[in-house]
């Protein structure tokens, strides 16, 4: 495995698309709406993946190159957010129109998530106080409506089934690390601990091999219901290698250790014997998953599968999960990269075939690719620095 394979996507492919087709400098922000030769086909702004572009920019100007340009479409990004994407209570609206009009707010808490990152990763790269004070702010909003019932409106009537999701608990931890970087709040550290705890005591069944992505509110199974048996690796294969970096930035090896085990229970449960690649969802018994695209092959998963299999081999020097990494390469390559117009398909069929051509939609941006293509690149010549 050659470490150009993955700087040179990141740095001749992914960032010039996004550079060339998504910088809106009429209105502000990004537009992620792009069809496979980069055409736009929508305007509508998910604002989390504005966020997400800001952290991408940030970290390209930190830790590949300071180029003036990167910088200033982090700052581009940024200030979208800031002049349009805040609610008066201060959350985030999920999505705007392309002149920022707010047009919905969502119930969970994932664009502010990523303005977190975003700002947070932002205030690393031009030393500004203010943009770390601008994701502390966010991380508190976030914390706050996370923890507090009643804040939120609840995805099921109250009391009828208690349970809680795999999600938040995941997504924290790589919030927590960034934010942590240029801020030395307790609430980081505790937030992460508070995670690595749901995660192994809650959402991790050894027993079974596996990590279910929705328990009781205790970490009991919800094995009657279709929801309470959903395995989605993507998500697994994600939590493994935020806790394996964690396990790095703090020297703790053991706690490195004991992600393995969840990569290895999600490839298993994960891998498609006959047409290769990762299926989006599994069912814990077996059963059938009632998610349509359960069988889809989607880009992301493949991105993470990529990143936390070099890192166990690395922690490890087990061949096996060089084996391993070596595998997905060779699907995820051979099947989602674009050799006309560039980038990444998104979207296949359970053989492999193209569904969608879209580069860009409400959902996939240059985040998930690009974040690969930097840490694997990294991984492989030895220079990765800390945190995700």
């Amino acid at each position: 495995m050659d470490a150009r394979v993955y700087r040179d996507g990141l740095l001749a492919d992914t960032v010039p698309f996004w550079m060339r087709h998504s910088v809106d400098r009429e209105h502000g922000g990004f537009l992620t709406f792009l069809d496979r030769d980069g055409s736009v086909y929508g305007t509508d702004k998910p604002v989390w993946l504005q966020g997400r572009i800001v952290w991408m920019f940030s970290r390209l100007y930190s830790e590949v190159d300071k180029r003036a340009e990167w910088l200033d479409l982090a700052r581009h990004g940024a200030d979208f957010l800031e002049r349009h994407c805040f609610d008066r209570d201060g959350r985030m609206f999920f999505v705007t129109t392309r002149d920022g009009t707010p047009l919905r707010k969502r119930r969970y808490v994932f664009s502010e998530v990523f303005a977190v990152m975003g700002f947070a990763e932002l205030a690393r790269a031009t030393g500004e106080d203010r943009y770390r004070a601008k994701a502390a702010e966010v991380f508190d909003t976030l914390m706050r409506h996370h923890t507090t019932p009643g804040l939120l409106e609840p995805k099921e009537l109250p009391g009828a089934r208690p349970s809680k999701s795999h999600t938040m608990a995941m997504i924290l931890i790589p919030t927590c690390q960034i934010a942590r970087r240029v801020d030395d709040r307790p609430i980081y550290n505790q937030t992460i601990d508070q995670s690595l705890s749901d995660i192994f005591t809650c959402f991790c069944k050894p027993e079974l091999r596996a990590l279910v992505e929705r328990v009781g509110s205790n970490g009991e199974l919800i094995p009657d219901c279709p929801e309470g048996r959903v395995i989605l690796p993507g998500h697994a294969i994600e939590s493994a290698w935020f806790i394996m970096e964690e396990g790095r930035i703090r020297g703790d090896r053991e706690l490195s250790l004991k992600a393995i085990p969840i990569l290895e229970w999600s490839l298993e449960r994960g891998w498609d014997d006959e047409f290769g690649g990762l299926l989006y969802y599994t069912d814990l018994e077996g059963k059938p998953c009632v998610q349509y695209e359960w069988d889809m092959k989607l880009w992301w998963p493949h991105t993470e599968a990529l990143i936390a299999t070099l890192m166990a081999y690395q922690i490890t020097g087990d061949r096996k999960w060089l084996d391993w990494h070596e595998k997905i390469h060779s699907y995820t390559y051979s099947h989602f990269p674009d050799p006309e117009f560039g980038e990444w398909f998104g979207y296949l069929h359970r053989d492999g075939t193209v569904s969608h051509h879209l580069k860009g939609n409400l959902w996939k941006g240059p985040y998930h690719l690009s974040r690969m293509q930097m840490m694997c690149w990294k991984m492989m010549e030895g220079t990765r620095s800390v945190s995700p």
